[in-house]
């Protein structure tokens, strides 16, 4: 024991006691010297027995205090060589100085941990501890650890929470997943059929989609002629994603007597929820796969974030007049139900936006409603420049064209407002008109994406049409005739056809001639057209150098990557992209280069056999499977081709595998 600072035997108060015991004595003995003499001698007596007394307390005292720290002593040495987690000491540079034996069993290569440093134990360690992060999950061999960081002492306690991980595991695992199966052109195919067809058919299907889901421990039953249900859980969902749900292969093989493929859509709903919301989660996520064109998967779990699988062919046109009607009739009262229509398309407006925007103008001045186009003078593509000089030359027109700032001083709560050629708020001319009303019509023809305008009152989206100004016509076609479409109206639409099938030679159905054919009839000027579309020599001699700088990847994907510090502007990136198209033996081609607001885009183009929409997802993008691009922020555009090429080997692996 070390030692101790001596106390005193008889404590301060006492020894007050007695020498104010003393001092009376002394009174008393000048009086009585007697009876002083004799109360002396018991004072006397009482101090040598107190001190006595006090002097044993004080031994056994001692004799305890030894006792108990040569038992925590022995306890804290044990404890630290005992204990049922790690410890580790490390010095400023990260090297174990000390661990407790428990860690020592985590040596690797049988050398001693002490010396070495935490990345040896785990390469994130030490990434955890400079992010100043309190309490981090570590896997160290087959355990998992809780580690707590202290970083002022350098110190690290470990965890073990393997048994929770494996619970927490088989807990997800066991959550129920959701799966609404919808045979998307079910109708069409078994239309023509005769019954003896149609119930092979069926048969055909059923079996393929009830093996399916005992191959891969589904419950499923089918629900309509053209539905099914499936209930399943988290780890059948992973294995159905790790072999990128084969089943949409199986069934598109089936062929009706016309050679139309059968295709199948499902949306899937997972999470920690409610089965209710689960139920709502599969049937949004059925309604995001067939918004997008169809052939695929939707997987959406309760944070909203949503998976896609498949897509990757061409969606059959399956649009009626019947819904476009109906969609034109439901126009017609929400245009009369307003004070006004306020229409925008997306920012940097191309032909097939503006022809959209002053189809729907029309549209609004037939029922007697004013409307007006949300325009912003200083973002105006070289592409549509031509158009833009037209219009203003048609002073009756460009007084329906407002700034974004206006359009947000005249709009009411009893305004219209219609978004064409789009459907994410983020791509709007001005996205705060869209919280200025509850009144709001999204028409597109785009793929539907994960980000989509909150609440619109009605949408007309057709992923199987070539062009928004196609959509936008056929609905012009049931309205009232009591105003005529104007020429130069007619020619703007036709106009965004033909620039967004390139001619008529993409994306091109019976439906986009049937409209091409009623803008004409109403006047629209096919000379005039190809004045909108004539380009710049300046801009033809830059296309050409980029051209120059093609690389061919995987055979027959064309990629430029423009020189950098050079900007372009979209439309030369999206013309550059159409005219490798036309190189012989190229089906993909992507155009990568420098913006005029600091970001770097991407045009990508194919032929139909890589669908360059799912592509451009992964790099926060999005369009047609032919037709999509993307905008990336922060990056160069050497970054955004290496993440370009592996996109593409992951694309072409997972489609091998399949």
């Amino acid at each position: 024991m070390p030692d101790m600072q001596k106390k005193p035997i008889i404590s301060s108060h006492l020894w007050i006691i007695y020498i104010l015991s003393a001092i009376l004595l002394a009174i008393l003995c000048f009086y009585e010297w007697k009876i002083g003499l004799i109360f002396g001698i018991l004072l006397a007596a009482s101090i040598i027995y107190s001190m006595q007394t006090e002097k044993k307390r004080l031994e056994k005292v001692e004799k305890d205090i030894l006792m108990i720290t040569s038992r925590v002593k022995s306890v804290s040495k044990e404890a630290l060589t005992e204990l049922p987690f790690g410890i580790i000491l490390y010095d400023e540079n990260y090297k174990i100085e000390w661990a407790n034996p428990y860690m020592r069993n985590f040596d690797t290569d049988d050398e001693q941990l002490i010396g070495k440093t935490l990345e040896s134990l785990s390469e994130e360690l030490v990434t955890h501890i400079k992010e100043n992060k309190p309490e981090v999950q570590v896997e160290l061999e087959d355990y998992k650890f809780q580690t707590i960081i202290k970083k002022e002492e350098r110190l690290l306690y470990f965890i073990d929470h393997t048994a929770q991980a494996e619970l927490q595991t088989l807990y997800e695992n066991d959550q129920t997943v959701l799966l609404v199966i919808f045979l998307d052109n079910y109708e069409d195919i078994t239309l023509p059929m005769d019954d003896t067809a149609k119930s092979q058919l069926n048969s055909e299907v059923t079996s393929i989609i009830n093996n399916w889901a005992n191959r891969n421990g589904l419950y499923v039953k089918r629900t309509s002629q053209e539905r099914f249900l499936a209930i399943g859980t988290r780890e059948i969902l992973r294995t159905l994603e790790k072999y990128k749900f084969d089943i949409l292969d199986e069934v598109r093989e089936i062929s009706g007597d016309q050679s139309t493929n059968v295709t199948l859509s499902i949306g899937v709903g997972h999470g920690n929820v409610p089965l209710p919301k689960l139920g709502e989660l599969a049937q949004s996520s059925l309604d995001l796969a067939l918004g997008r064109g169809g052939d695929q998967v939707a997987i959406r779990d309760e944070s909203g974030k949503v998976r896609f699988y498949g897509g990757k062919t061409n969606p059959m046109e399956k649009r009626t007049r019947v819904r476009a009607r109906v969609i034109s009739h439901a126009m017609i009262d929400l245009v009369k139900a307003s004070d006004k229509v306020i229409i925008m398309g997306h920012k940097s407006p191309d032909m097939d936006s503006l022809g959209a925007a002053i189809g729907i103008m029309n549209i609004a001045k037939t029922n007697g409603v004013e409307g007006y186009i949300v325009f912003d003078p200083d973002d105006v593509d070289t592409g549509v420049y031509r158009l833009v000089d037209a219009i203003k030359a048609d002073e009756e027109l460009w007084e329906r064209f407002i700034e974004p700032s206006e359009a947000e001083d005249i709009i009411t709560n009893q305004s219209l407002v219609v978004v064409v050629d789009t459907h994410k708020p983020s791509m709007v001319a001005n996205p705060d008109l869209l919280t200025k009303t509850d009144n709001k019509v999204v028409i597109d023809h785009h793929r539907r994406g994960e980000d989509f305008i909150d609440n619109p009152t009605l949408v007309y989206m057709e992923p199987y049409a070539s062009s928004t100004a196609e959509l936008v016509t056929e609905l012009l076609e049931y309205q009232p005739k009591s105003t005529k479409l104007r020429m130069l109206e007619a020619t703007a639409l036709l106009s965004g056809i033909i620039v967004d099938t390139k001619s008529f030679t993409l994306r091109t159905g019976s439906r986009t001639f049937d409209a091409a054919s009623y803008l004409r009839s109403k006047g629209a000027d096919t000379v005039l057209v190809q004045q909108f579309l004539k380009e710049d020599l300046d801009l033809y001699v830059k296309r050409s150098k980029l051209i120059e700088r093609t690389e061919i990847y995987r055979d027959s994907i064309a990629i430029i990557a423009a020189e950098p510090g050079v900007s372009y502007g979209a439309v030369l990136i999206a013309q550059t992209a159409d005219t490798l198209l036309a190189m012989t033996g190229v089906n993909a081609s992507f155009v990568i280069s420098e913006r005029d607001d600091g970001r770097v885009g991407v045009s990508a183009r194919s032929l139909g056999e890589v669908n360059v929409q799912i592509i451009m997802e992964q790099m926060n993008g999005g369009g047609h499977l032919t037709n999509a691009a993307t905008q990336i922020e922060d990056t160069t555009v050497e970054d955004v081709q290496l993440l370009l090429k592996d996109i593409i080997d992951q694309y072409y692996e997972g489609r091998d595998s399949e």
